[in-house]
């Protein structure tokens, strides 16, 4: 397990500098005073001001500060180092109230001893995670109880997806214990960055997510499915709405992301 986190982690190395300057991200924008969250994440976890918030596996920190612009007094985590110090970078430059942990989700119950009103993840974070149940566990310590975790997340169905074209199943949809073991070209920000590299990835069923997260103790408030991403970050997909991407070529609409509320 050392050897695929190790090879994971020096993988984020490399992909936050590249990320921080793709026009994918749009640091310079964000910088001006746009928001890095979508309308999901703004309309499903709700007002923040005044409010505690962990955010787990942030990269370099945009939605960390896009809450604390909003009033959070937010904490985000990351356990790529290069991604938490241009974290703390950017939240320096624009003299935001936010701080930044490096550290493995599994192990930050050793590096954090803060409870907070909001636990907030999303987009891309799980297939990182080899053990759900644990993940589960380190998000409900964080809580208060009577406290939010919130969860926006890509479908299991979307990773099953030929990555080219979108056109047939590539990938299991059940998880294994093992990772897919995948050899890539480019960031997903970033197609033509020159990165060539080795990642490992966990699949996990959408009902590994909801159990997991039961089994900590949380109560669901609920969950729901979307017919479109937020984000273009997959080769097969076009964009339908503003903000809202689909899969190209489909005459019927393929489950694209999913969101989770819960409280402890």
């Amino acid at each position: 397990m050392k050897e695929y986190f190790d090879t994971n982690r020096d993988l984020w190395d490399r992909l936050a500098e590249i990320n921080s300057k793709s026009e994918f991200y749009d640091l310079e924008g964000f910088k001006a005073g746009e928001s890095s969250l979508s309308s999901v994440e703004l309309e499903e976890v709700g007002e923040v001001a005044g409010r505690s918030l962990l955010h787990l596996q942030c990269h370099f920190g945009m939605d960390t500060l896009s809450w604390a612009r909003l009033g959070a007094k937010a904490t985000g985590v990351d356990f790529s180092e290069e991604a938490i110090r241009l974290a703390r970078e950017l939240a320096a430059e624009l003299n935001l109230d936010a701080r930044f942990v490096q550290s493995n989700v599994y192990d930050l119950p050793e590096a954090l001893d803060d409870r907070f009103d909001v636990v907030f993840t999303s987009y891309g974070v799980l297939s990182w995670l080899p053990d759900l149940k644990r993940w589960a566990e380190v998000a409900s310590h964080f809580l208060r109880p009577g406290g939010t975790f919130y969860i926006a997340e890509f479908h299991p169905v979307v990773y099953m997806l030929d990555e080219e074209k979108g056109d047939s199943f590539q990938f299991p949809y059940f998880h294994s214990p093992d990772p897919l073991a995948l050899e890539t070209e480019g960031s997903y920000a970033d197609r033509s960055a020159d990165l060539s590299h080795t990642e490992y990835s966990w699949i996990h069923s959408l009902s590994d997510v909801i159990n997991s997260l039961i089994g900590a103790g949380l109560r669901l408030e609920y969950v729901h499915e979307f017919p479109f991403s937020t984000h273009d970050c997959f080769r097969f997909v076009e964009e339908t709405a503003p903000r809202q991407f689909r899969v190209k070529g489909r005459a019927v609409d393929v489950p694209m992301m999913f969101s989770i509320r819960a409280t402890k």
